[in-house]
């Protein structure tokens, strides 16, 4: 196991279970978090904390996949907010302490697929 996947996974529990200071303790304190969908860009470890403690809602984290290598990582998690669900594909860069120093979130919007497939497709 590489260090930034425990790293990784220590992220998203602390998240879940809203321990702030176990979840500032994962990130660098330059660490960048940015989402491509917003174009937002939140830089420091405050401020990304911050931005995680206020985020609104109810919402709860679970993760379906990690895979890690080397400083790079990304995690595949189911995120509900109230009654609504969807998934996210998150990347992650480390540092050499095994610290988070870039998180890039894709929240990919669900569609229902073009007519002519159900022949060779199963919706679930």
């Amino acid at each position: 196991m590489t260090v930034l996947r425990k790293t990784v996974e220590t992220y998203w529990s602390a998240a879940e279970s809203r321990d702030w200071t176990a979840f500032a303790a994962t990130l660098a304190e330059g660490v960048v978090y940015e989402l491509p969908q917003t174009r937002e860009r939140i830089r420091g470890r405050e401020r990304y904390v911050r931005f995680n403690q206020e985020y609104p809602g109810d919402w709860h984290i679970r993760t379906e996949r990690v895979v890690a290598e080397g400083d790079q990582a990304v995690t595949w998690v189911h995120v509900t907010v109230g009654l609504e669900e969807t998934y996210a594909i998150v990347f992650f860069t480390g540092d050499d302490e095994g610290r988070i120093t870039s998180v890039t979130d894709f929240w990919p919007e669900p569609y229902e697929p073009p007519a002519g497939r159900e022949h060779l497709a199963e919706r679930y």
